[in-house]
């Protein structure tokens, strides 16, 4: 069992976050706020340059999360693998411009009615050190 493997870390994925990535995200969610695509309006808002929708998290960290649950000490069953849950917090918002180096930590593994859930923990921090997002990730295995 995997479980010995729990408090493992991967360190250091880092994403540079473009502009026309954050202008193709809004647009895609419908985001049609102009401090998504405008750099005066960003400014006047008092961002550093156009910043990202919360959910943009997703495109920066996501990555960061695949040499964890791929990692073989994890030992996940893919083929009865569900995700079961995302829950994000937030800190200094994401603009045009960032290098944003996301770290994850498995937190916990644990079974409940033959099916086990895997837990890990992703921080996401700025150039500057500031950090900008931290999320809990859970993926179900079914029993079989």
């Amino acid at each position: 069992m995997a479980a010995e493997n729990v408090g493992k870390t991967w360190k250091g994925f880092t994403y540079e976050v473009g502009l026309e990535k954050i202008r193709e995200y809004a647009n895609a969610v419908g985001s049609s706020e102009p401090v998504h695509h405008d750099r005066d309006a960003a400014r006047e808002a008092g961002f550093r340059d156009v910043v990202a929708p919360p959910m943009f998290v997703v495109v920066y960290s996501a990555r960061a999360m695949g040499p964890a649950i791929f990692d073989p000490d994890v030992g996940m069953d893919f083929a009865r693998m569900l995700h079961g849950s995302q829950e994000f917090v937030w800190g200094e918002p994401v603009c045009a411009g960032d290098a944003i180096t996301t770290d994850v930590e498995w937190k916990d593994l644990s079974e409940r009615d033959g099916k086990q859930f895997f837990v890990f923990e992703s921080v996401s921090r700025n150039q500057d050190g500031a950090e900008v997002a931290r999320g809990t990730w859970t993926n179900i295995v079914r029993g079989g």
